[in-house]
Parts: structure tokens; C-alpha cells; sequence
């Protein structure tokens, strides 16, 4: 993202136009823009299609690229980082005018981008921030924090320390809760955890709630790659070594759907589940179908609600703005430091859904149909 040296008058004459009446933070990615959109080619790369929520995200960014006229080459890694790395480079390769970037691992694309810089083609995170390079010109995403901080309230509020408008709730507890993290190599999981822990930290600090195994820093508590099963043998560990003697798990924070449903696996395979040990209050994220009908049957308690649509929409506008030479609507640029620049971002607002809400805020949107819901 440098511009070249000009030693032609005439040269210096004509970057001098291009850029009239630009301000100073316009400049970097006016240059980069074609200044003919039309037809342009868009790199779109996805993390995997193990997860319900990415596949959604893939084919909205998809379609709405193509309804506007755009070449879209969308591609999905399967979690592996050796793979998303290829397909940027072959994106690049085939001509992209631009990228769109989920990313794998936040650290691990930094060559891929350094050659997008080199050949002017602009980059947007989506969903997960692109760490340590200055080749990252837009993120859009939802408020990551806040997405923590409703999932410690929803915890609260399920454990009835805290009632749904925010006043403090009849329980007095102790209650025994234990924490998951999301992957370590996914900026947004340290944004997911430091909400949660803004919430949940005085409770704990007061006695109110009890991580029993003592594990609470996210470097212990944190699920590579957000997998499933990595989250349900941490969970047996934990109900074996530290709920010994009659002692009961009453919640869990949980940062996404996939995670969550390997925690229930784990405490009903340890007799949870039943009139007698319910089971505890476990949250989640993604409103993923099958955690969604989960809640509905008194399982898992919450999730929150991220509709992808929405960001769809905004990654769009964003892509169609920078290709057409303008410069696109951002929310914050303060917060979402890559450790090289401030990328300039547009946050959207997250959901707190649970069994009250579910159908309401998911069936009335049309982000899901009755008939998927089923009852």
C-alpha cells in the first residue's frame, strides 16, 4: 500500500488529478480502486462448510455480488489454513478486483495480502479481523464485545441472578459454572471473552459464581478451531475432575452453537438431562438450526443471534463502493487494531435469543421458517 516514486512531470500531473478533492485517508484505497466495476471479478474465501452459519454467509455474499452485476469465486478452506492460503493466491491469479476474507487463522495470511497490495487489489475482513498487516483495508462484523457481554447476561439471567431488563434477580447462589473459549487464532474470540468476563468477573470475584476446575484465562479455556468435540472431551475432563462427591455444573458459558452442543453431549452422557439434573444454563452463538431447536426443547438455554444477511448486506455495499471508487460507511475505527493499523470497520448489533424470543425474532425475520423451527 505505498505509492511509487513519479519521476515524470507529466506522471505527477495525472496521480495529482486522480486524487482531487480526496481527503488524506481516501488516498490509500482510491488507489486501488479500477474505476470500472462492471463485471469485475470478487475473491470470496470462507473458513469451512462444516458450519452451518458459513455456508449461509457464502451464498448471500455470493448472490447478492451477482445480482449487482459481479464475478464472484467463492471458495471454502475446511478449516485448513494451507488451503485458504491457496485459494487467495489463485484468486489473485485469476484477476480478482477484490477480496473478501474470513479468515482461518487471523496471523496466517500475510504474504497472500502483501501481494494484493502490490497489485492494488483491496481486501475486506469479513466477520473475523486479518491481524498483523497493513494490506487490510475494511472489516465488517458484529459488535464482538457486546456479543460477549450478552452471553454472560444470558447466563446470569438464566441462572436468575439477573432478570431480562437488567435488574438483579431472586437467586443468591453459589452457583458452579464453568467457562469455554472460542479458537485462539480468531481475533474475535478474545473480543467474545473479554465481554463475557466484564459481565461474569465480579461475580466471581464476590463468590456468587464458582468455576470449580479453576479454569478461567483463555489461553486454558480456549477450543482450536472452535471444534466441537475438542469442547465435549474439555467438558468430560472437567465434570471428572472437579464435580466429584455430588457436586452439580448450573452453567456453562459457551461462545458458539457448535461448542455448545458438545458440552450437552458431555453432561448428558454424565446423567444431565433428566427431571432430576436438569441440565445447566449453556449458552452459545450463530443461532445454528439445530441449537435454535435445542433451545426450544429446553436444552441449551441461549444463543445470540447474528444475522448474516444483514452483514451480507453491508459487505456488499462496502465491496461495491470501494470497486466504484468511493468510500464505504464505517461505525468504528478505534477498536479493531490488527497490530499493525486500525482498520476502519462497520459493526453490526448481535441478538440475545432464547426459548421466548426464539421464534419471534428468528421466524418473524425470515431467517428461518416455521416448518425448519417445527412445533
Amino acid at each position: 500500500m505505498r505509492f511509487r516514486h513519479l519521476t515524470a512531470a507529466a506522471s505527477a500531473l495525472l496521480l495529482g488529478a486522480a486524487l482531487t478533492g480526496c481527503g488524506s485517508a481516501e488516498k490509500d484505497i482510491d488507489k486501488k480502486s479500477t474505476g470500472s466495476a462492471k463485471g469485475a471479478l470478487i475473491g470470496v474465501t470462507m473458513p469451512t462448510k462444516s458450519s452451518e452459519r458459513w455456508v449461509h454467509d457464502g451464498n448471500n455474499l455470493k448472490s447478492k455480488l451477482e445480482q449487482l452485476g459481479y464475478k464472484v469465486d467463492l471458495q471454502y478452506a475446511e478449516d485448513d489454513i494451507p488451503t485458504q492460503v491457496s485459494q487467495i493466491e489463485n484468486q489473485i491469479t485469476k484477476g480478482a478486483k477484490l477480496l473478501v476474507v474470513a479468515s482461518i487463522d487471523g496471523t496466517a495470511l500475510t504474504t497472500q495480502l502483501e501481494q494484493a497490495g502490490q497489485q492494488k487489489i483491496p481486501v475486506i475482513a469479513y466477520d473475523r479481523l486479518i491481524r498483523k498487516t497493513q494490506n487490510v483495508d475494511y472489516y465488517a462484523t458484529f459488535d464482538n464485545y457486546k456479543v460477549g457481554v450478552q452471553q454472560a447476561t444470558s447466563l446470569l439471567v438464566g441462572l436468575k441472578l439477573k432478570k431480562p431488563d437488567g435488574s438483579e434477580g431472586d437467586a443468591k447462589g453459589p452457583f458452579n459454572v464453568e467457562l469455554f473459549a472460542g479458537s485462539p487464532d480468531d481475533n474475535n474470540a478474545t473480543f467474545f471473552y473479554n465481554g463475557a468476563m466484564s459481565v461474569l468477573k465480579p461475580y466471581i470475584d464476590k463468590g456468587t459464581l464458582v468455576v470449580k476446575s479453576g479454569q478461567k484465562d483463555f489461553k486454558t479455556i480456549a477450543i482450536l478451531r472452535w471444534a466441537p468435540a475438542t469442547a465435549q472431551k474439555r467438558m468430560e475432563d472437567l465434570i471428572t475432575k472437579a464435580y466429584g462427591g455430588g457436586a452439580k455444573v448450573h452453567g456453562v458459558l459457551s461462545p458458539y452453537d457448535g461448542l455448545s452442543i458438545g458440552i450437552l453431549s458431555a453432561l448428558k452422557s454424565n446423567g444431565y438431562g433428566t427431571a432430576g439434573q436438569p441440565y445447566p444454563v449453556v449458552t452459545g452463538q450463530d443461532a445454528e438450526l439445530a441449537s435454535v431447536k435445542s433451545i426450544l426443547s429446553g436444552e441449551q438455554y441461549s444463543t445470540i443471534f447474528k444475522d448474516t444477511r444483514k452483514l451480507a448486506d453491508e459487505t456488499v455495499k462496502m465491496a461495491d463502493t470501494v470497486l466504484k471508487g468511493g468510500k464505504p460507511t464505517v461505525n468504528n475505527t478505534k477498536d479493531y487494531d490488527n497490530g499493525v493499523k486500525v482498520v476502519p470497520s462497520q459493526l453490526l448489533e448481535p441478538v440475545i435469543v432464547n426459548k421466548d424470543n426464539a421464534r419471534p425474532a428468528l421466524v418473524d425475520s425470515g431467517y428461518y421458517t416455521q416448518a425448519q423451527l417445527g412445533g
